[in-house]
């Protein structure tokens, strides 16, 4: 059954159930504790309004197409999906389609790094690979556009891997120290603070004023969801002066477009460099895989990479457009989950402390969507996704120290929470926040300053008992 066809129960309805699995479940609160939020709000279980996948979950949760596509874009989603998941091959090869892969890259397939259509983590020993993880490069100032300086000798990404008689470029390793910390009520707890190192560059060493900035993949879930949000919102929950005085200064990155030739709001990325999936699409063929593409016509070879030059080409470029478009009402099209466990009364109770918290201040928590560019299913949806999309100051202790357009080296974009809870199913990790340090969500809170900082230490001074139920809601999503 499709969701638009789905009775839901009314608020008055779901109030009385909740009320009484709270008599059932012998909640400790009484009503007269309840915070606010402490309830079913009504569409909440639907994160992805009518798009939403509530067919398929456990490990396959991820992999599903909008509930509500059209037969024409159910299509082209499935055709998608085979470039997504199948490996690149390199040229020339039989298979013109594929061919191209390389000359140096990270992964021979999007998947590679987004298994499952989920999240990546780091390497967890010294001797594996990494798979999942890739490392920024850039040097100070910016081009015409804004955009970050690459290495003259590596670029804007370092690739580990590379074609026969071509060489890699480096491999990164990462040495964790442990924090230790305490919570308010005297519980220890340790962070894994990551330090970065690039062992056997092959171009010569690297400039003297080299900025890094790990990053996990994301998971694929949501995102032609997150591109029909109207600009008009994010100008409408922005305050970079933080003129309310709540200490929340969320801005707009404001981002290159390339098919506009104009700058517009960033949407995806960790630092929301990306204004559409088109480019955050064809961005990721090119730095991941070294497929080149309309939007990326050139080939990831510095000048002193001459085995890298001399390669063969797949064609020019290498993803004919007609993939490209493919490829990315795929990565549009991608479900988002249905909630099982919304009216839970230990997860109610987690999602009013997370309110009280002032998290959802950055995490907002739902929008309604406008037009979206080529998927008319998607607008007029009720989504929650419990992101604002903008760039938050999230203090020292995340900060990359690299700027990206109007991103420095301390903010990050809020990400999407939504699909938390079905991470460890499908990607058989709980690793989270931009580089994957955090081992599950009370670490992933515990690393939050800056503007995140009275948040964090809300959760951190919590009861063991409420501590877990804000762990429980999010677990939940």
């Amino acid at each position: 059954m499709k969701p638009s066809t789905r009775r839901h129960l009314s608020w008055l309805t779901q109030a009385a159930l909740i009320g009484g699995l709270l008599l059932i479940n012998g909640c400790q609160h009484t009503e007269d504790d309840a915070l606010p939020f402490e309830r079913v709000q009504d569409g909440e279980d639907m994160p992805g309004g009518e798009t939403t996948n509530v067919l398929l979950l456990g490990s396959n949760a991820f992999i599903k197409p909008a509930s509500n596509l059209s037969d024409e874009h159910e299509s082209l989603f499935f055709s998608g999906n085979s470039f997504f998941n199948q490996n690149w091959v390199e040229a020339p090869a039989s298979t013109q389609s594929r061919d191209g892969l390389g000359p140096t890259f990270n992964a021979r397939s999007c998947s590679g790094c987004h298994f499952k259509d989920g999240r990546g983590r780091p390497a967890l020993t010294p001797d594996e690979a990494q798979q999942g993880l890739l490392v920024r490069l850039s040097i100070p100032g910016a081009d015409e556009h804004g955009e970050p300086l690459p290495d003259p000798n590596y670029g804007g990404q370092l690739q580990d891997l590379a074609l026969p008689n071509v060489p890699f470029e480096g491999k990164v390793k990462i040495t964790y120290t442990e924090i230790e910390g305490t919570y308010g009520d005297g519980e220890p707890y340790t962070l894994l603070e990551p330090t970065y190192t690039i062992d056997e560059l092959a171009h010569g060493p690297m400039s003297d004023e080299i900025m890094m900035s790990a990053r996990v993949a994301p998971a694929m879930i949501g995102l032609g969801l997150l591109e029909a949000i109207p600009e008009s919102r994010l100008k409408e929950l922005a305050d970079p002066d933080d003129s309310d005085n709540d200490g929340i200064a969320g801005q707009i990155n404001m981002v290159w477009d390339i098919d506009a030739a104009e700058h517009r709001p960033g949407r995806f990325g960790w630092k929301s460099e990306m204004p559409t999936v088109e480019q955050q699409t064809a961005g990721a063929f090119l730095g991941d895989v070294g497929i080149t593409s309309r939007l990326f016509p050139t080939e990831n070879c510095t000048d002193a990479q001459a085995e890298c030059q001399a390669s063969s080409s797949g064609g020019e470029p290498e993803l004919a457009d007609h993939l490209l478009d493919r490829v990315t009402v795929y990565s549009s099209a991608l479900a988002v989950p249905v909630r099982a466990s919304f009216k839970n009364p230990q997860v109610l109770r987690g999602k009013g402390l997370f309110h009280q918290a002032g998290c959802a201040k950055c995490h907002t928590p739902s929008h309604t969507t406008g037009p979206h560019p080529f998927l008319p299913e998607f607008e007029g949806q009720l989504i929650w996704p419990y992101t604002d999309l903008l760039l938050h100051d999230m203090g020292p202790g995340l900060a990359d120290g690299r700027p990206v357009f109007d991103a420095d080296g301390q903010q990050w974009r809020t990400p999407p929470l939504w699909g938390l809870g079905f991470i460890e199913t499908v990607n058989g990790h709980d690793r989270f926040l931009h580089d994957g340090r955090a081992r599950g969500f009370a670490e992933a809170i515990l690393w939050h300053g800056g503007e995140a900082e009275a948040s964090k230490e809300a959760f951190r001074n919590m009861n063991k008992e409420d501590r877990e139920a804000v762990l429980r809601f999010l677990g939940s999503l």
